[in-house]
C-alpha cells in the first residue's frame, strides 16, 4: 500500500524536520519537500528543512561548523556558539550531549559530514532512508515514507498487535525501506550521502548510595523543570496528588513562570487523588489550583472514531487521547504556554524488582530478605517465584522462546516482575497469518538481539522508560497540535541517568514507596505530601468507557482495516465488544489492537502537504524560507 495514496507529510501545524547530507543529489530531495524553514551547509546546500518556532531551536555557526538543538534545551546561546567554535570533530559532541539538561535533537555539520541524534530515552527519535541516491534523516518516519513513496510493512503492523512489543522490535518503522536509529545511538551522514550509526550513550553503573543519588536527582530534576519555566509566562502542571506530579509542581513554582496546577479528579469514590492534590495546593502560595469536574473528564475509549492525528506509528495512547487533551482548551484560555506532567516518574523514581534476580546471586542474604517482603506485599505464589529466580536464560534465548507460543495464557505477575520482560502475547482474534508474521519477526530479532543492559533488572528499567517515552512522544505531538505543547521532565536523559546510577536495592524495596524521589524532594515538597505511599488506578473509568463507547468500538470492527489486511477476525472482536462486562476485558487486552486499528484509519485521511510556515513562525536571522 503506497503511503502517497493514503497520507502525506504532516499538514496541520505539526512540527517536523529533515536533515540532508552536503551532497549535490540532496538538492533534488529538498525540491520535493514542502515550503518550510531552511538552514544551509557552508557550501550553500540545504542542511536542515522543516517547521519550528524560534522558541524550539538554537542554532550556532562558526566557520564550516553548524550546530542546532531542537526541542527543550537551555537558552544559553553563548555556550552553544562556543561549542560550534571549538568543534573539531563530530565525535566530540558526545560530551555536550551527555551534559545538557532538557530533551532535544542535536544536529551538527562539519567538514561535509552531518551528525543527527535524539535522546537516550526514546522521546526524540531519528529515522533515515535512501532518497534519490543519498541517505536522508528525519525526526518522523512518515515524512521519509512520503518522500520515498514507501509501502506499509504489513508485518510490522502484525508485530504491533503484540502485547507488549519486546525489544528490539519497536525500533523498526512501519514502512519498508525506512530505518530507525536506536535511542542512545546517533546517525552520521557523510559527504558521499552514506549513513552509519554509532552508540553515544550507555547506562551508568548502579553503584551510587541513595543519599548521594538523591542529591544528584534533586539537581537534575530541578534543572529539567527550570529549563521549561525559564521563559516566564504561564506554565500549567498536572497535579494529580501523586508524588511525581506533586514534585514537578513544587519545582515549577520555584521558577520564573506563573503556575497553574491542574487536577482532574477520578470518578471512583475511593480515589484519593483530589484530597492529596488539595493538600499540596494549599502549600503552593501564588499557584492557581484548577480543579475540573470529574464527570466532565472523558472516559477511556472516548472519541476513537474522530482521531485524525498524523502519527508515524500505532500507539496504545490512542485509548486515552481524549482524556489527555481534555484540559487543553481550558488551560490555553488561562494563558498556559506549556503543560508539564509527572509522567515517567513511575519508570524513573522506582525500578524493576528484576534487579533482585542478579542481587540474589551476588548478595544472597540481603536479597532473600527483600524477596520475602515482595512476596508478602504482592502475594506472589512461591512456585512461580522460585522458577523465575532460577531462570538464567540469556536474552536471546528468552526472546526466541517467546516466539514459540504467542497465544499462551498470561504468565503469573511474578514471572514478568523478575524476568527480562512480560512475555509478548497475541489474542484470540489475531489471525494465524498475523501470528506467523509476528513470530517470524521475533525469531529474526532473537538471532542478534542484545539486551539493553547485561543485568535483567537494568534492562527492564530501560525498556520501561523507552515504552513510556514512545507513548509520550505521540501524546506530545497530539497536544501540540491541539494548541498546548506538553513536556515531561522525568524523561530527560540527565534525570534518568541519575536515577539509574543509584543502587537498585535502595531504589526498590518492599518497605518504602519511591524512596529515591522522597529523599530527593525532601525540603522542596512538604513532608506530609511526601508521605503518600500509593497511587490511584483508573480501572473503573476503563470499565465504564467500554460500556459507554461500545457502539464506537463496534463501528471500528465493522470497517476494520486490520481485517482487510487479514490480521484480525472482526467477528470475534465484535462478539467480545458485545460483552463489555467480560472478565477478560478487565485487563488492557484490546489496547494494542485498537491502537493499530485507529492508526490505520488515520492513513485513510486525505493527504495534506504543508505550505508556508504557520502564522507567527517567521524565519530567524539564521534561516530562510525555501
Amino acid at each position: 500500500m503506497p503511503l502517497s495514496e493514503h497520507s502525506g507529510m504532516p499538514g496541520h501545524g505539526e512540527a517536523f524536520f529533515v536533515v540532508l547530507p552536503d551532497h549535490e543529489a540532496a538538492l533534488a530531495v529538498a525540491a520535493g519537500l514542502p515550503r518550510a524553514r531552511t538552514l544551509r551547509h557552508p557550501s550553500g546546500r540545504p542542511w536542515l528543512i522543516g517547521t519550528w518556532t524560534d522558541a524550539e531551536i538554537t542554532v550556532a555557526e562558526a566557520g564550516d561548523a553548524r550546530l542546532a538543538l531542537i526541542g527543550t534545551r537551555p537558552h544559553d546561546i553563548e555556550r552553544i556558539a562556543g561549542e560550534a567554535e571549538r568543534l573539531t570533530g563530530l565525535a566530540s559532541l558526545d560530551r555536550l550531549a551527555r551534559t545538557l539538561p532538557g530533551s532535544f535533537h542535536l544536529v551538527a555539520a562539519l567538514g561535509g559530514r552531518t551528525r543527527v541524534q535524539g535522546d537516550a530515552a526514546g522521546l526524540r527519535l531519528v529515522f533515515h532512508a535512501r532518497v534519490d541516491g543519498v541517505s536522508v534523516a528525519a525526526d518522523r518516519a512518515d515524512v521519509l515514507a512520503a518522500l520515498t513513496g514507501a509501502e506499509l510493512d504489513e508485518r510490522q503492523v502484525a508485530v504491533r498487535l503484540l502485547w507488549p512489543v519486546p525489544h528490539p522490535l519497536p525500533h523498526a518503522p512501519m514502512w519498508r525501506d525506512v530505518h530507525g536509529v536506536e535511542p542512545g545511538h546517533h546517525l552520521v551522514l557523510d559527504a558521499e550521502g552514506r549513513a552509519r550509526t554509532r552508540r553515544w550513550w550507555s547506562p551508568p553503573e548502579p553503584d551510587r548510595p541513595l543519599a548521594a543519588g538523591a542529591a544528584e536527582l534533586r539537581t537534575a530534576l530541578s534543572r529539567a523543570v527550570e529549563v521549561r519555566t525559564a521563559g516566564g509566562g504561564t506554565v500549567s502542571c498536572d497535579l494529580s496528588g501523586g508524588l511525581d506530579s506533586t514534585s514537578v509542581c513544587f519545582l515549577a513554582a520555584r521558577g520564573d513562570a506563573g503556575i497553574i496546577a491542574s487536577t482532574w479528579p477520578g470518578r471512583d469514590p475511593a480515589d484519593e487523588d483530589l484530597m492529596w492534590a488539595r493538600r499540596a495546593a494549599e502549600r503552593l502560595p501564588g499557584v492557581e489550583h484548577a480543579v475540573w469536574p470529574a464527570d466532565e473528564s472523558p472516559l477511556v475509549y472516548a472519541d476513537l472514531l474522530d482521531i485524525d492525528d498524523p502519527l508515524d506509528e500505532p500507539t496504545i495512547g490512542m485509548m486515552d487521547r481524549a482524556r489527555v487533551l481534555s484540559h487543553v482548551p481550558r488551560l490555553v484560555a488561562k494563558g498556559s504556554r506549556l503543560h508539564l506532567t509527572g509522567i515517567g516518574g513511575d519508570q524513573v523514581a522506582w525500578c524493576s524488582e528484576a534487579h533482585y534476580h542478579g542481587l540474589l546471586r551476588r548478595r544472597p542474604l540481603p536479597a532473600l530478605g527483600r524477596l520475602r517482603g515482595f512476596r508478602a506485599l504482592f502475594d506472589w505464589p512461591f512456585g512461580p517465584m522460585a522458577r523465575a529466580l532460577a531462570d538464567g536464560r540469556p536474552y536471546r534465548r528468552w526472546l526466541a522462546d517467546a516466539a514459540a507460543d504467542l497465544r499462551r495464557p498470561p504468565q503469573p505477575v511474578v514471572s514478568s516482575a523478575l524476568g527480562w520482560d512480560m512475555a509478548p502475547r497475541l489474542f484470540d482474534w489475531v489471525t494465524p497469518d498475523a501470528e506467523h508474521a509476528a513470530a517470524e519477526a521475533i525469531r529474526e530479532a532473537a538471532r542478534t538481539a542484545e539486551p539493553l543492559a547485561p543485568d535483567r533488572g537494568q534492562h527492564a528499567d530501560l525498556q520501561s522508560v523507552r515504552m513510556c517515552a514512545r507513548i509520550i512522544r505521540q501524546w506530545e505531538q497530539m497536544s501540540a497540535r491541539a494548541g498546548l505543547p506538553m513536556s515531561s521532565p522525568f524523561l530527560d536523559d540527565r534525570v534518568i541517568e541519575t536515577s539509574l546510577a543509584v543502587r537498585p536495592e535502595e531504589r526498590v524495596t518492599p518497605w518504602r514507596y519511591k524512596p529515591l524521589l522522597v529523599a530527593a524532594m525532601r525540603g522542596i515538597v512538604p513532608d506530609e505530601c511526601l508521605a503518600r505511599s500509593n497511587k490511584a488506578e483508573a480501572s473503573m473509568d476503563a470499565a465504564d468507557g467500554l460500556r459507554a463507547h461500545q457502539g464506537d468500538l463496534m463501528e471500528l470492527w465493522d470497517g476494520s482495516r486490520l481485517a482487510r489486511l487479514g490480521l484480525v477476525d472482526a467477528a470475534r472482536l465484535r462478539a467480545l465488544t458485545a460483552r463489555p462486562a467480560a472478565p477478560e476485558l478487565r485487563e488492557a487486552i484490546l489496547y494494542s489492537t485498537i491502537g493499530c486499528e485507529v492508526w490505520l484509519r488515520t492513513l485513510d485521511r486525505p493527504a495534506a502537504i504543508m505550505g508556508a510556515p504557520s502564522p507567527g513562525r517567521a524565519p530567524s536571522t539564521a534561516e530562510e524560507t525555501g
